[in-house]
């Protein structure tokens, strides 16, 4: 989603003074204060649930994959008035109840993604770093928790005070699909045709149901190199919604490790006499190592980068606490949950973490006060953050890398170096990514309901509930993909650093030369004035995640040459709405998967809907000399049908 701007809200219906910086408290929302719609219904919070869950199941799977998690918000505030527009008496602050319940699944599922899989890894040497579902819903449960609480009281500051100061992309934005009501038939119709076809293309091509073709075409070349991309639906998604920059950022990282790299490793082991390695041996033995350091440097950077930032976010963070606590209102729209009861819950929240035996929450007394506290500084500066940058720039991996090396230091300086002092040193770092994550969030939910008319308080319950039943859910299915993470079918590229950096720390083994390397390629491509992050992650993963990603992000880049202004915006808007739905139905195709195999263990007849991985050899043997074009020919028509959306004839009425 891009950025709005002024010419585009009076094309959607927002008030221009909803981007002017004006007084906060001046600005008349699209719902006045004195009036009091229908808004937080039952309808609403069940449908927003469903939402969350959806949405957080595809994110987890997508993060898994690729490590990058696409908005909420705006596919949840699409179905919410496609849903209400049919619904007698239903309400645009309804709609804006489903979106915030709904989004809280992403933000969630990218915190626990991001690091709860290094348990998994963990499971291979010491099966007691089995987290189980019920440490990974505690561990969300509480991160979300206090993301949420900690941001209430600067709600009044950032969101109110700062307005037209703080862009707030992403809020802005869903607040104009909100009021575009009358588009909202046509969106979803989008939204849900890519659902389909992803579904429909995932389960052909899944090798445990039809299997059709392979999934991931590809070659060694000299036995140095190697080309080769996954035709998967998601991949296209992801890449037309991230844009052409980003996606050749990431292609570029890729093309740096197995064209340059890895060819250069095998030519130097060879003059060495040493043994020939395959292209996937050198890749796991020293480029994945590389690709990481650039991983940790590049989010180190853009932590960096943004430290003036952050100082001025936290000064004024917390001076606005003061005008939170001091703001007693009656209007409607400017309701917040009391002070008192926020500061009592946080602290209780705290407590629970510190007496909670391990078999429950694995944190403790010294790791609830390491929580406490960077938590409430990272709160602080991921809620100003995206209403600078936007949410797809919070640097909150490399908010959690900073946690995990300081916190790891304090317990390697207080002599506390096994098992259980890493899952401890983990379970912090865990709940502060997902606290940050949440943050992120409710800061733009919150700027959404600003702007709308909505009331906070409201809002403020419904991502409580939100991150609850979210947290419930991510538990589950990140558990559905724990041998998918342990067999590396999965990558998980930043459950997989977290891991190194704990590993390396508290075991003082940590592959520096290598490391280093990665993090001066990350260094350069900084000094040129590129994203270094997105070149990191790229050049971590394999080529064949990057390619198909590239193919989207190529498709928007066209589009964008063609269109400009409103006929761009709609035609943009059209294809990150089929995207979304592509994302979401192929990993809903495999969550499904993964839930028969696992149901199949208590009873026969549901393992027995899938099959093994040999499930499609008898179709694929009749075009066995079409498999290396086969593949690609199918793909094709997914990425015909992508470009159909985005740039067809019927993309210029919305």
């Amino acid at each position: 989603m891009s950025d709005p701007s002024a010419p585009e809200s009076q094309v959607h219906g927002l008030d221009p003074s909803a981007y002017e910086p004006i007084d906060g408290d001046r600005y008349q929302p699209v719902v006045p204060a004195h009036e009091s719609p229908t808004e937080f219904t039952w309808r609403a919070i069940l449908m927003g649930i469903v939402l969350g869950i959806v949405f957080g199941a595809a994110n987890a799977y997508l993060a898994l994959k690729v490590g990058l998690t696409v908005a909420a918000s705006i596919p949840a505030a699409v179905m919410a008035v496609f849903f209400f527009k049919r619904v007698k008496g239903a309400s645009l602050l309804e709609s804006n109840i489903v979106q915030t319940v709904g989004s809280a699944g992403e933000s969630v599922a990218a915190g626990v993604v991001f690091t709860i899989p290094a348990f998994f890894l963990w499971m291979q040497a010491d099966p007691a770093a089995d987290p189980g579902r019920l440490k990974i819903f505690m561990l969300a449960l509480v991160g979300g928790i206090l993301g949420v609480l900690f941001m209430i009281p600067l709600r009044r500051y950032l969101v109110v005070r700062e307005h037209g100061k703080l862009a707030y992309p992403e809020g802005t934005a869903c607040a104009e699909v909100l009021v575009s009501a009358q588009a909202g038939a046509e969106k979803a119709k989008q939204l849900f045709q890519g659902l389909g076809f992803g579904a429909l293309y995932m389960f052909l091509m899944h090798d445990k149901w039809l299997g059709l073709w392979n999934k991931d075409p590809g070659a060694d070349v000299r036995g140095r190199y190697h080309i080769g991309m996954e035709v998967s639906p998601e991949l296209l998604g992801v890449g037309y919604i991230i844009g052409p920059r980003i996606a050749g950022l990431m292609l570029g990282g890729a093309v740096l490790g197995v064209l340059v790299l890895a060819p250069a490793i095998g030519f130097i082991r060879e003059l060495g006499g040493m043994p020939a390695m395959s292209p996937d041996a050198i890749r796991g033995e020293y480029v994945k190592l590389i690709g990481a350091g650039a991983v940790a440097f590049g989010g180190i950077v853009t932590l960096v980068k943004s430290l003036p930032t952050i100082v001025g976010s936290f000064r004024q963070g917390v001076a606005g606490l003061g005008a939170g606590a001091a703001a007693r209102v009656t209007r409607r729209t400017e309701r917040d949950l009391p002070l008192k009861g926020v500061l009592i819950a946080a602290a209780a929240v705290v407590v629970v973490m510190a007496l909670l035996p391990d078999s429950i929450l694995p944190v403790g007394l010294g790791g609830a006060l390491a929580v406490l506290v960077f938590a409430f500084i990272f709160v602080t500066v991921s809620s100003r953050i995206v209403g600078l940058i936007g949410g797809t720039s919070n640097p909150v991996s490399g908010m959690t890398i900073a946690t995990l090396l300081i916190t790891a230091a304090l317990f390697v300086a207080a002599g506390h170096t096994g098992g259980l002092a890493k899952y401890h040193v983990l379970s912090v770092g865990a709940v502060v990514c997902i606290a940050a994550a949440i943050a992120g969030d409710t800061s733009q939910d919150l700027k959404t309901g600003f702007l709308v008319g909505a009331t906070p308080s409201l809002q403020q319950i419904g991502e409580f509930i939100g991150v609850a039943t979210s947290a419930l859910a991510i538990a589950f299915v990140i558990y559905l993909f724990k041998n998918d993470v342990v067999s590396g079918e999965l990558l998980a590229p930043q459950a997989n650093l977290m891991r190194t950096v704990i590993d390396g720390v508290m075991e003082g083994n940590m592959p520096w030369d290598l490391l280093v390397i990665g993090g001066f390629a990350a260094v350069v491509v900084e000094l040129l004035g590129m994203n270094s992050l997105a070149f990191a992650v790229g050049l971590y993963l394999p080529i064949e995640l990057s390619t198909p990603i590239m193919v989207g992000g190529l498709i928007r880049a066209f589009t964008e040459m063609r269109y400009k202004g409103g006929p761009l915006m709609e035609r943009r808007e059209r294809g990150v709405l089929f995207g979304s739905g592509l994302i979401a139905g192929a990993a809903l195709i495999g969550l499904l998967v993964n839930m028969l195999v696992g149901l199949g263990t208590f009873w026969g007849p549901l393992g027995r809907l899938v099959g093994d991985e040999d499930a499609g050899t008898g179709i694929q043997g009749m075009t066995q000399g079409l498999q290396g074009v086969w593949p690609l020919l199918i793909f094709g028509v997914l990425v015909a049908m992508l470009w159909i959306k985005a740039n067809g004839r019927d993309g210029a009425r919305n």
